[in-house]
């Protein structure tokens, strides 16, 4: 008689539909790290389950796009084009008019391939890709904004030195510091992120690839390492908030004691918008790596996550220019000189 062999089952990977809970305490970490290498793909957030809601995702994703190309564009080349602002506080509103379209090129065409073509999926060397882009042009973003505090600083609080303390070379220097400690800040935080070992899943709860989601799916205590560092910089981020803090003291000081009601209007007309974009940018992005796991939620990381990473690099040529007379005048004469 002629006995049949069992089919063998096809291979799954290892907590392939598994809860974290379920988890078995016995796997070794040589089975662990075989289930973290094993992922290919990455499953993002969607913003809607409904196709009608996914393509009004994509609709109200595109113009927001559009609207950051748009005012980052002009003010880039209104900067470069005008030899009227070829000056120190310019020359820091080009780069981070650089920063910010980088910003979100990196998180929002994702978004909307993905709502366009009704998928979720992003690749791992995609997810590292974004991770690391973003973290870059993040951190990138906030030491320059440190620096343009000084600037402010500087221009108002003691203008007689200002040609001294920010000379073309100073300005090159300080934004060199700014894009290379976002550089070496990223390579540490997407090396360290992906060298855990993954093993909760591949669903990634929030529309790019974001750290705090990420260690979700760690199933080490390794993540422990990535935390620490994540605080250390948050320390870093705090000082530089205390510098900003302290600069602007100084400067509404000075502002005060000026008996012109002109020269109150031209130095709250520059500062005001600046603090107003570290404000949004700071309070949302740190309260999304520092709040605590009880009041954390799908719609909360989301809403987070887009006044942090999308909102800004839209509205800060908005708010840069709204009460800068020259920046207007600028992107004016551009906008009338070709069309």
């Amino acid at each position: 008689m002629h006995i049949s062999e069992p089919v063998p089952k096809p291979w799954a990977p290892p907590y392939s539909g598994v809860t974290p809970a379920a988890v078995p305490s016995r796997w070794t970490g040589q089975q662990i790290s075989n289930s973290s290498s094993s992922i290919s793909q990455f499953l993002l957030l969607p913003f809607a389950d409904t196709r009608e809601l996914q393509l009004l995702h994509f609709c109200l994703f595109l113009g927001i796009y559009l609207a950051a190309l748009l005012g980052n564009g002009l003010v880039i080349t209104a900067v470069a084009c005008d030899h009227h602002l070829h000056t120190p506080m310019y020359f820091f509103l080009l780069n981070l008019s650089l920063i910010d379209l980088g910003c979100i090129s990196t998180t929002a065409p994702k978004s909307m391939a993905n709502s366009l073509w009704d998928t979720r999926a992003i690749s791992y060397t995609g997810c590292v890709a974004q991770l690391f882009f973003f973290l870059f042009l993040i951190t990138t973003e906030y030491s320059l904004l440190t620096v343009m505090a000084y600037d402010h600083y500087v221009a108002i609080c003691h203008p007689l030195h200002y040609g001294t303390l920010l000379g073309s070379r100073a300005c090159v220097h300080m934004a060199a510091a700014a894009w290379a400690s976002g550089f070496l800040n990223a390579v540490m935080h997407t090396a360290n992120t992906f060298s855990l070992p993954l093993c909760h899943g591949n669903a990634v709860d929030q529309f790019f690839c974001e750290i705090p989601q990420i260690l979700k799916l760690s199933c080490s205590d390794a993540y422990l390492r990535e935390i620490g560092v994540i605080t250390f910089n948050v320390c870093l981020a705090f000082g530089c908030f205390v510098f900003i803090v302290v600069s602007y003291v100084q400067i509404f000081r000075a502002v005060l004691s000026i008996p012109l009601q002109q020269g109150w209007h031209k130095a709250f007309s520059t500062c005001l918008p600046h603090l107003a974009v570290v404000s949004v940018f700071l309070i949302t992005a740190l309260f999304t790596y520092l709040k605590p796991p009880s009041i954390s939620s799908l719609l909360l990381d989301l809403v987070l996550a887009f006044l942090y990473s999308v909102f800004p690099p839209a509205v800060n040529p908005l708010i840069y220019s709204m009460r800068n007379h020259e920046l207007k005048d600028a992107v004016w004469k551009l906008m009338t000189g070709y069309f």
